[in-house]
């Protein structure tokens, strides 16, 4: 592609590039544009003609991508070297507790967020832990900022639900439901039904002029009763992950499958469903029953079965600047390398929800771009450069040694 520009703003032009737009087949010898914080040109000769306040970065031979993203963490919420105090993970009051929204959480300062960026991590979705049958709302953020209302793609991104041990030993150990499989299931049931008989008590107030008392929680329901959001469930064990599919299916729901640890056993019927599967954390310890079968096969199994899958790090579970090299095991484990750099870039894009700003270098795009100085699954890597929004955000000269 030759690309020609007559530009008279402030631009950035990425340079002597193998440049992996994730659209497409890798540019050798290729170049990104930067114009006001959106990609304005990919290829290999981008001329450019009145530029002025011309940057321009040497890749060096390196590796550009699109920047990382990161489909399901705890960043921010549970937040590293400050303990209980910076813990906002769970609200263990009530299994049902859908109103609770990340964003409201979310501590921009957490350490980990320099770590993600300088990792070339530049996207995420973070939210409630899987304590409660229903955990609250998840949002996508950049990650790069200060104030988290500048960081957001979607607040609402998606609605946590948690199936297996969680919930159980949480509420089961106290005496109190769920103890078992069959209430959490019920449970949620239980609230997906009142959410679907107050919208509709809503939409024929609406309809007919009426007054209608709105309910907080019930409201939180909404967007996932309307497709506009998945429930975001967390599933390790294989009856788990059927149990999620069979109740999405029961309501007509979008959903994510998160974690899907057992997805490799019955990676038919998960492809089956359609639904997608962000699998993660492959590194962590075999620490409780559920997870006897971890192995970083998985995500390479559910690929060739025809499911979409991102890798995540479930940080602080495992950490997050080391996403890379969790693609990187997977790949060689079955997923492969086009398989792998898709489950951190435009594949967990897609899946979030927010492909239509990052997760592919394309024109019009989000300038969220991430230079290695070679292939990020390997472990010898560097990141060279981070850019959100077109601003460079981490400069491996500059800020490596923090």
């Amino acid at each position: 592609m030759n690309a020609f520009i007559k530009e008279g703003s402030i631009l950035i032009l990425i340079e002597n590039a193998r440049v992996w737009t994730m659209a497409g087949p890798p540019i050798p010898g290729g170049s990104v544009l930067v114009r006001e914080g959106k990609i304005a040109a990919v290829g290999r000769d981008i001329a450019l003609r009145d530029a002025q306040d011309l940057q321009r970065i040497d890749a060096a031979g390196g590796w550009v991508l699109p920047g990382l993203v990161e489909a399901h963490c705890h960043i921010g919420i549970s937040e590293e070297r400050v303990g209980g105090v910076g813990d906002d993970c769970n609200e263990l009051v009530t299994p049902l507790t859908p109103s609770l929204r990340a964003v409201d959480a979310v501590n921009p300062m957490d350490s980990a967020f320099h770590n993600a960026l300088a990792a070339g991590i530049t996207t995420v979705m973070t939210g409630p832990g899987s304590a409660n049958v229903v955990g609250g709302q998840f949002v996508a953020l950049k990650t790069h900022g200060r104030n988290i209302a500048e960081m957001v793609l979607r607040q609402s991104a998606a609605l946590k639900v948690a199936f297996g041990e969680n919930p159980k030993t949480n509420y089961g150990g106290k005496g109190s439901a769920p103890a078992t499989r069959m209430a959490i299931a019920a449970m949620l049931r239980e609230a997906l039904f009142k959410a679907r008989d107050y919208l509709n008590e809503k939409q024929a107030a609406q309809k007919a002029g009426r007054f209608f008392k709105m309910d907080y929680g019930q409201e939180a329901y909404l967007p996932v009763l309307r497709g506009e959001i998945p429930l975001k469930a967390h599933v390790h064990r294989a009856d788990d992950i059927l149990t999620a599919i069979r109740i999405a299916k029961e309501f007509g729901l979008k959903m994510t499958l998160d974690h899907c640890t057992e997805g490799h056993l019955i990676a038919r019927e998960v492809a089956a469903s359609g639904f997608p599967a962000i699998v993660g954390p492959s590194l962590a310890s075999r620490s409780k029953v559920e997870v006897e079968n971890l192995d970083f096969k998985t995500a390479g199994v559910l690929r060739k079965a025809g499911v979409e899958v991102a890798i995540c790090s479930d940080h602080p579970v495992t950490l997050i600047q080391y996403l890379p090299i969790y693609a990187g095991l997977a790949a060689r484990e079955g997923l492969g390398q086009a398989g792998a750099l898709r489950a951190i870039t435009a594949g967990a894009a897609r899946i979030l929800g927010v492909d239509h700003r990052v997760g592919t270098l394309e024109p019009g795009k989000d300038a969220d771009i991430a230079i290695f100085s070679g292939n990020p699954l390997e472990t010898a890597t560097c990141t060279l450069y981070t850019l959100v929004n077109g601003q460079v955000v981490y400069d491996r000269a500059r800020d490596g040694e923090r």
